[in-house]
């Protein structure tokens, strides 16, 4: 076979906790023993470990990893990344979209490398307003830009399911450094993350 991806746990934090999770059924008053619950443990302790990875990964290695010297000097976006995280106050995920830019100053990194910070931090335990500027900061470090901006749209399932219920709220946060904190800058991304161009 030319190619297999797979994946691979840590052990000794997967049985530490598929014990936790164990318990935690039969607390909740479930049978953990029961046929349907047997395996839950297990898979939610993989499930866990995918949902967090980004604990072990490094955004900005992963931008430097494909850093480019290019002339170039006009606004590069991403738009429409999908991103799931995980809400850090009750562990229920929420989810959206992340539009990001940035204006080149001597150096451009792959496009999808922008798309993989994103998931880096997106895949931690977190609040939107922090995964916002820790794109931004990334970014920013990283490439030594003229300017950065990212613009986070998502549904948080901690507000759907409990507490206010409200199923059809949308969350926007926003974070610009440089070039973008000047309004015509900052216009022309919103301009183009708004429109439908494809």
């Amino acid at each position: 076979m030319a190619y297999s991806k797979g994946e691979h746990y840590d052990e000794k934090v997967t049985s530490g906790l598929i014990k936790t999770y164990k318990e935690t059924l039969d607390l909740l008053g479930e049978d953990s023993e029961r046929e349907g619950l047997q395996k839950t443990p297990e898979r939610v302790a993989k499930a866990m470990q995918f949902l967090t990875q980004g604990y072990q990964m490094d955004a900005n290695a992963i931008l430097n990893s494909a850093k480019f010297h290019e002339e170039v000097s006009e606004m590069v976006i991403v738009k429409d990344i999908e991103l799931y995280s995980m809400c850090e106050h009750h562990m229920l995920p929420f989810y959206g979209k992340a539009h990001v830019a940035y204006i080149p100053n001597g150096y451009i990194t792959g496009l999808s490398k922008i798309a993989r910070v994103v998931d880096v931090y997106s895949r931690r335990l977190q609040v939107q307003e922090r995964l916002t500027q820790q794109i931004l900061t990334s970014i920013k470090e990283t490439l030594n830009p003229l300017g950065v901006a990212v613009v986070i749209e998502a549904s948080h399932l901690c507000m759907m399911m409990r507490g206010v219920q409200k199923q059809n709220s949308v969350t926007t946060t926003s974070a610009f450094w440089g070039e973008f904190e000047k309004n015509e800058t900052r216009s022309e991304f919103v301009k183009l993350i708004s429109s439908k161009l494809h």
